[in-house]
């Protein structure tokens, strides 16, 4: 299965000039605990970062910075990692795996957001799967009675 399938395409987004107490607001209206940092210089939204809630906590909050003079761009993480929306989902988690990463913002062919994946939307994803193998075995009892009576 691709990436694509499965990731969140709603994904709220602002820019590096955004400051930070915008950010939170944001992340408020929207009920999210994240923002996909773009840049829409050429049109679309590419994906420079991502700002979490955590971040904002760790970086001004504790600290006791003022939130309305800092930028998403001066705290946002942009050790970042990518799917495009074509990439399998198990080499994905793979990647989400080695890099204790636990949300990716999934890109098209252009390199342009079009969703993010989230570690908790990956479990979901495995849970069904895990329930459609489950079946299985009920399936082949029931397939032996028919077939041995």
């Amino acid at each position: 299965m691709r990436i694509g399938e499965i990731c969140t395409t709603d994904t709220i987004c602002c820019t590096r000039d955004e400051t930070v107490q915008g950010a939170a607001m944001l992340m408020r209206r929207h009920h999210v605990g994240d923002l996909v940092v773009v840049d829409t210089d050429g049109g679309g939204n590419v994906p420079l970062g991502i700002l979490t809630d955590r971040d904002i906590v760790l970086a001004v909050i504790a600290p006791g910075l003022d939130p309305a003079s800092l930028l998403a761009g001066d705290i946002m993480s942009d050790d970042l990692l990518t799917a495009g929306e074509s990439d399998d989902v198990y080499e994905t988690i793979e990647h989400m795996r080695l890099r204790g990463i636990r949300r990716v913002p999934v890109v098209d062919a252009q390199g342009n957001l079009c969703g993010i994946v989230s570690a908790d939307d990956l479990l979901e994803f495995l849970a069904e799967e895990m329930s459609e193998l489950s079946r299985i075995g009920s399936w082949q009892q029931s397939h032996e009675r028919r077939v041995r009576q």
